[in-house]
């Protein structure tokens, strides 16, 4: 019985060495990616933005600020009526860029010699038009867009984009009244595209910008 014993112990234990050896060796189970908890108001308030010199009117939540947006992306901006909802707390902005329809505009031509400055015309479907391609711009990183038709308000018509994937902005939008006010607003993070990572800020934010775009109203 002891001879037997024995015999098994030594067959079993090269076999034993042999698994020891290779969960040593073996590489441990990745874990999922964290990200750092972002504490979200759990009630939203808002104010009015309604200065008399603008030619628009809506509500902006009480933790953002409205500052005047002298550099739009280190260019100047073609209007004085362009403003942006910052909320340095989450390190976003929505970018607001009004547009009078039918307004002269001065805008870089390129020609052989190189661009030169020239003056044309924000017609409405040249507006329209720029939305979407400045929205569809995203499609390299994008899932996919969704195109939300909205209209808040008499006089108020537009879109609602959503873009999911790693795109620089997850949510647009545009409204008009098609014959003398254009908006575009557009919501970006000072980060890295990273959908996961900003995904709760993002659709936290998303509901103060649809209450931006139903809230707001044009001015004769």
């Amino acid at each position: 019985m002891k001879k037997t014993f024995f015999v098994v112990s030594c067959c079993l234990l090269p076999v034993a060495c042999c698994l020891w050896l290779v969960s040593c060796n073996s590489d441990p189970t990745s874990k999922p990616r964290g990200y750092f908890r972002i504490d979200l108001p759990a009630n939203k308030e808002y104010k009015s933005f309604d200065r008399p010199e603008y030619p628009y009117s809506f509500d902006y939540p009480a933790y953002g600020n409205i500052v005047k947006d002298s550099t739009f992306f280190n260019d100047k901006p073609q209007n004085p009526y362009w403003v942006n909802v910052d909320f340095p707390q989450y390190d976003a902005k929505i970018y607001l860029s009004y547009m009078g329809v039918n307004d002269k505009v001065l805008y870089k031509e390129k020609t052989a010699a190189g661009y030169k400055d020239s003056i044309g015309v924000n017609s409405l479907n040249k507006l329209i038009n720029d939305a979407f391609t400045l929205t569809n711009k995203h499609a390299v990183k994008a899932n996919s867009i969704d195109e939300i038709e909205v209209h808040p308000a008499k006089g108020v018509d537009g879109f609602i984009f959503e873009v999911a994937g790693n795109a620089a902005s997850l949510k647009q939008f545009y409204l008009t009244d098609s014959s003398k006010h254009f908006i575009r607003g557009a919501l970006y993070f000072n980060a890295t595209p990273n959908e996961d990572s900003v995904k709760p800020v993002s659709q936290f934010l998303f509901q103060d910008m649809k209450r931006l775009v139903n809230s707001l109203r044009w001015k004769k």
